[in-house]
């Protein structure tokens, strides 16, 4: 993973980014994953209405990565403002423990072999907003990570049957990491923003509250921990009665469904003493299919995240975690 740190204004913190790799020689002109068309661009536009009215630090962030790079804005915003919504190939497992002893929040990123040294870990600490450390395939997007109030948030992107223009999964990320403190507040945020891509949003605070957002442009279901129940999971499929309706079965979604299974199953089964190292197993595959992929087709677990909202640590694994180990980062401080 390619590691970069971003703190300031928003416009400062992406230019400073932008020119850095143009200095390199490295140019955001051309996305790796697909072509941008008329299309993608008329749908950016609108989006781009969307973010200035409830987020615009985001498109002075993308304005200064733009200058630093030499391009015009519209090209980066038609890139990222189409992800999850007209282009996607993310997939993904959430899950999280919350009892007496663990606040546990876990995530597996399930992406392309072909550009897996481009993913980023960002540590970001911007003007006006809350420092976060989160994970992209990407840039400016996020697609999990932990502020420094010890809320911790992870998309699984799910095949869309409608959209519009508003935020999309990756932004509906970092709103929540740069902008909320609690489980509550990120739920409120996402009632109030508009909403482009289809998604599940999993959801921990330090205070132990777990929460999962099945969610699309036309509707939004809160799946809490059942009474008998101290955990959440979510992979790229909806779940809840509500959302079943937007569910694409003709689609490959990386087993997500069995992934799904797995881990509902892990978690029912685990012991009272969860801890981090049962988590590890379970995104690791010892308890049925979760990570092992057939990198000869092009996919593979890119990274694997436990973010331990009790202990305030985060431990990552840069690869798939039945090969890499996992390790500490301790580059920011939870309060």
């Amino acid at each position: 993973m390619y590691h970069v740190r971003l703190k300031g204004s928003h416009y400062a913190s992406g230019y400073k980014w932008g020119e850095l790799l143009y200095k390199r020689g490295v140019s955001l002109e051309h996305c790796p994953t697909f072509t941008p068309d008329d299309n993608m661009r008329s749908f950016a536009r609108q989006c781009k209405e969307e973010y200035a009215r409830y987020f615009p630090q985001l498109l002075e962030e993308i304005q200064g990565i733009a200058d630093g790079q030499r391009l015009p804005a519209q090209i980066l915003e038609t890139i990222l403002f189409s992800m999850y919504c007209l282009r996607y190939d993310n997939h993904c497992t959430c899950l999280a423990i919350s009892n007496e002893s663990e606040i546990l929040f876990a995530r597996n990123s399930d992406f392309l072999v072909s550009i897996e040294k481009l993913y980023m870990n960002c540590l970001y600490k911007l003007d006006g907003g809350y420092a976060f450390n989160g994970n992209t395939t990407a840039y400016v997007e996020m697609e999990d990570g932990v502020n420094e109030h010890g809320l911790a948030a992870g998309l699984c992107f799910v095949y869309p049957k409608v959209i519009k223009p508003g935020f999309n999964a990756g932004m509906l990320i970092r709103f929540i990491l740069e902008r909320c403190r609690t489980v509550a507040e990120a739920i409120t945020a996402v009632q109030n923003l508009p909403i482009a891509s289809a998604q599940t949003i999993s959801l921990a605070d330090k205070s132990g509250e777990l929460a999962v957002l099945e969610c699309n442009s036309e509707k939004l279901s809160i799946i809490r921990p059942e009474l008998s129940r101290d955990y959440v999971a979510a992979a790229n499929c909806f779940t809840s009665p509500d959302m079943l309706e937007y569910r694409n079965t003709e689609i490959d979604d990386w087993q997500a469904e069995e992934r799904y299974k797995t881990a509902q199953k892990a978690l029912s089964t685990k012991p009272e003493s969860a801890s981090v190292d049962f988590l590890k197993g379970i995104l690791g595959g010892r308890y049925g299919f979760m990570c092992q992929y057939d990198r000869k087709k092009n996919a593979d677990t890119v990274w694997s995240v436990i973010y331990d909202l009790k202990r305030k640590q985060i431990w990552r694994a840069e690869g798939n975690p039945s090969r890499k180990a996992y390790k500490e980062d301790k580059r920011m401080s939870l309060l």
